[in-house]
C-alpha cells in the first residue's frame, strides 16, 4: 500500500471517534451487512463517519490490506479496528458494543 492511500485511510479513521467503512451510505446501504452495521450504530445513537467503498476502489481494496481483514463493513473506534458486521453483532448480543462505542 502506498503512503498516500494509507494517509487517506488514516485521515478518515481519525476524522471521527467512530468510523465505518461500508458499501453504500448510512442513508442507503448497498449490502445487508453494511445495513446491519449502520442499524447497530444507530441503535446506540452513535455519531459516526463513514466511507462508501463502492465509490472508491482504491479505498475498497486498501482498507482490507490496512486492517488485514477481508470483508466490508469495517468499524473503527478511537482509531482502533473493532471488526466487521459479525463481530459487531456478537458484541451487541453480549452487551459489549455499547461500552466500546462509549469508550
Amino acid at each position: 500500500m502506498d503512503d498516500a492511500l494509507k494517509a487517506r485511510i488514516e485521515d478518515a479513521i481519525k476524522s471521527k471517534k467512530i468510523y465505518l467503512f461500508m458499501k453504500g451510505t448510512p442513508e442507503q446501504p448497498m449490502c445487508g451487512f453494511s445495513s446491519q452495521a449502520v442499524n447497530l450504530l444507530l441503535h446506540y445513537k452513535a455519531d459516526f463517519g463513514s466511507t462508501n467503498v463502492l465509490a472508491d476502489d482504491d479505498i475498497r481494496q486498501g482498507i482490507k490490506e490496512y486492517s488485514d481483514w477481508p470483508t466490508i463493513p469495517q468499524l473503527y473506534v478511537n482509531g482502533e479496528f473493532i471488526g466487521g458486521c459479525d463481530i459487531m453483532t456478537e458484541m451487541h448480543q453480549k452487551g459489549e458494543l455499547e461500552k466500546v462505542l462509549a469508550g
